[in-house]
């Protein structure tokens, strides 16, 4: 009989993970033990990173509509609760790219907010 030793599906799969440790350093992106242990652990990284980017962004987006407000003379937490009164339906990623590339109409924002208040 004739020796099988499914070669080609080992050496594609080897190749698969290999592909994947592109960018590894050392060790870790051309032996295969170490290989796939790293793999492993970056794609759970990956998913855990997937989730905390979407915090990330809006803590971000938070500061910068709190500075901006800051400097149009108002609370970020009375800025939010204005237009939440005012049925203003812009949101926070929207209220930062204002607050940096267009002071102008953010500070109309603002005024809308404080009138809400008011």
């Amino acid at each position: 009989m004739v020796r099988v030793t499914n070669s080609v599906a080992s050496h594609r799969r080897k190749k698969r993970l290999f592909k994947r440790a592109k960018g590894f350093v050392g060790d870790r992106k051309n032996h295969l033990r170490l290989t796939s242990d790293c793999v492993v652990r970056a794609l759970s990284y990956n998913y855990d990173h997937r989730k905390l980017k979407k915090r990330d962004f809006r803590s971000l987006w938070i500061v910068r509509i709190g500075a901006a407000a800051k400097i149009n003379g108002i609370s970020y937490s009375k800025l939010i609760h204005g237009l939440k009164q005012a049925r203003c339906e812009i949101d926070r990623k929207m209220l930062a790219d204002m607050a940096i590339r267009d002071p102008g109409s953010f500070a109309a924002v603002v005024s809308h907010a404080k009138q809400a208040l008011a």
